[in-house]
C-alpha cells in the first residue's frame, strides 16, 4: 500500500511540474509573439499608421479600426493588405508577413 501511495504522489508532482513548465513556456511564447508583432509594426506599418499619412487609420484609433473591421471583415482586410491599395503598397511593406501576421498587425493597430 505504501508503494502505491508513494508512486501516486511522485506521479502527481511530476504532472504538476510538467503543467507548470507548459504554462510558463506558453506565456513566454505569447510575449515573444507580441514583441515580434510590435517589431513588425515598427518596421513596416508605423511609417503611415503612426502619423495618419496618406489617410491611413492611426494606430490606437479603436473606433475607426472597429468600424472598418465590422464593415469589411477581417478576411477582406487581410486581402486588401496583401493586394495593396491606392495609397498602400502590396503587403504594407512587410515582405515576409503571413495572413496570421497581418491579422495580428491589424488587431495591434486597432488597440
Amino acid at each position: 500500500m505504501f508503494s502505491i501511495t508513494t508512486t501516486v504522489a511522485k506521479s502527481y508532482r511530476l504532472l504538476a511540474s510538467t503543467a507548470t513548465a507548459l504554462i510558463i513556456g506558453t506565456a513566454m511564447l505569447s510575449t515573444a509573439s507580441a514583441a515580434d508583432i510590435a517589431t513588425s509594426y515598427n518596421n513596416s506599418c508605423a511609417a503611415c499608421h503612426d502619423s495618419g499619412a496618406l489617410n491611413a487609420i492611426k494606430k490606437g484609433d479603436s473606433a475607426k479600426w472597429q468600424q472598418l473591421i465590422k464593415q469589411k471583415g477581417m478576411p477582406a482586410l487581410i486581402k486588401s493588405v496583401k493586394s495593396g491599395m491606392i495609397q498602400m503598397p502590396a503587403g504594407g511593406l512587410c515582405t515576409d508577413c503571413s495572413d496570421d501576421d497581418y491579422r495580428k498587425l491589424i488587431e495591434y493597430m486597432s488597440k
